[in-house]
């Protein structure tokens, strides 16, 4: 890159969106003065849906938020207003949920890992041309999101938007014979979890780090997923949590002009939500099996600690959580016991309840402020996005410059860096897309 003086890169949109983004680079003198990750979706106004709803129906609206990650939008929900209800889910019931859970996880980091994320690493603009160079290891992603589906449509009743999932638990749960065929299922995909693990690792790396606060849930005993309490890890290895009920104190939305997306910190400061943060932070509850993974991967022995920090990497713990995932899913089937009732009544209250989860993307919160009859009076959802797009935006910024700097890059390289780079997080689905349009102004 040799152009001086000021100019600014506008990449249009972005396809096969749900969530509609666009990237804004202003560039004067080698200095990057602008970069903005642009959401200007319309607004889609669930938060207003759910007030004067009976408290009954938040799982099932806020599942359609998302057709990828219903079950966290569920599994969010359903804790925030069990917890306003003062209700208690019997343990048997909990294992289902977290079940169901790890059959998102398995489907949807799966999906990112092999045709989004992948061709960025082996030269391919995208899944189709990587099936004509990688064909089998595109079938292996395929099998694991099928193996995840199964899990959703056992227990949900359906792989997208499921529909079985209550308050209190399901309407209906499963006897131990319809788990023989998914375990079979799941053993088989352990393989190709594995075969998965070893094929990225061999993916070249760039080098990169983010200085953001890393934010996860952490239940000791256990890697988080759909409980515990918010942990934040800063740059200088110090680590603090706080109450779930919290979570609005600390984390502060803020909308800017150049986006429809609220931008969070936390505690002022930009933080990252996700796969880094959750190895980072409960790395040490994985499996036995996932820890094995790690170490296969290159990330270190979580045993001690072991962080990454570097973007370009996420791909890895992905994939470790892919493992971890199907591996925690046996478990649960090998130890599941018939709940004796599909739920526990919910009664309705006044009060105020909060609920956290782990989407694949990051911490999903939802408040709820219920009537005494039960009707929802607010509503407030704060998805991994909203959080996560301060620090992408610094990562923009730094990768841009370092390029500039370089002077070894034209307009088109710079954008697919750039791409790659927000890819690097998967803020959603729809933004790991490439973009369609781009238009340079030099001024």
């Amino acid at each position: 890159m040799t152009h001086r003086g000021s100019r600014v890169l506008h990449v249009g949109s972005l396809s096969r969106v749900e969530g509609e983004g666009a990237l804004h680079l202003s560039v004067h003198d080698g200095q990057i003065t602008e970069a903005q990750l642009r959401i200007y979706e319309p607004p889609r106004f669930f938060e207003a849906f759910l007030r004067g709803r009976a408290y009954t129906e938040p799982p099932d609206i806020t599942a359609r938020v998302c057709g990828i990650c219903p079950v966290a939008y569920q599994m969010s929900a359903c804790a925030a207003i069990e917890d306003a209800c003062g209700t208690t889910v019997d343990p048997q019931l909990r294992a289902l949920r977290r079940l169901l859970y790890c059959g998102e996880w398995i489907e949807s980091q799966t999906l990112h890992i092999h045709l989004l994320h992948a061709p960025d690493f082996l030269g391919c603009d995208g899944a189709i041309e990587l099936a004509r160079t990688a064909r089998a290891d595109v079938e292996r992603g395929l099998r694991l999101k099928q193996a995840g589906n199964a899990i959703l449509e056992l227990l949900g009743g359906r792989a997208i938007h499921p529909v079985n999932v209550r308050l209190g638990g399901f309407h209906r749960t499963p006897p131990p014979s319809d788990f023989k065929a998914l375990a079979q299922r799941l053993r088989h995909a352990l393989d190709d979890a594995w075969h998965t693990v070893e094929w990225v690792s061999g993916f070249d790396f760039p080098d990169a780090e983010t200085d953001a606060d890393l934010c996860a849930l952490a239940a000791p005993g256990t890697y988080a997923i759909e409980t515990g309490t918010p942990h934040v890890l800063r740059p200088d290895s110090t680590l603090h949590s706080f109450p779930t009920h919290t979570f609005l104190d600390r984390v502060r939305e803020e909308h800017l002009p150049h986006s429809t997306a609220l931008h969070s910190t936390l505690d002022g400061r930009r933080h990252l939500t996700g796969s880094l943060a959750r190895f980072a932070i409960s790395g040490r509850w994985l499996s036995r099996t996932a820890v094995q993974a790690a170490r296969t991967a290159g990330l270190g022995d979580p045993y001690e600690g072991a962080v990454c920090r570097n973007p370009y990497r996420s791909i890895l713990v992905r994939a470790v959580e892919v493992v971890y995932a199907i591996d925690e899913a046996l478990r649960i089937i090998d130890t599941y016991e018939p709940p004796p009732r599909p739920h526990v009544d919910v009664a309705p209250a006044a009060g105020t309840g909060h609920g956290a989860t782990e989407a694949p993307r990051g911490l999903l919160y939802h408040r709820y402020l219920l009537d005494r009859e039960g009707t929802v009076t607010d509503a407030r959802i704060v998805p991994p996005t909203a959080q996560n797009q301060g620090a992408i935006e610094q990562d923009l910024r730094r990768t841009a410059q370092s390029a500039i700097a370089r002077q070894d890059m034209d307009d088109d390289g710079l954008t697919r860096l750039c791409e790659r780079v927000i890819r690097n997080h998967d803020p959603c689905i729809s933004c790991s897309a490439h973009f369609l349009d781009l238009t340079i102004d030099h001024t």
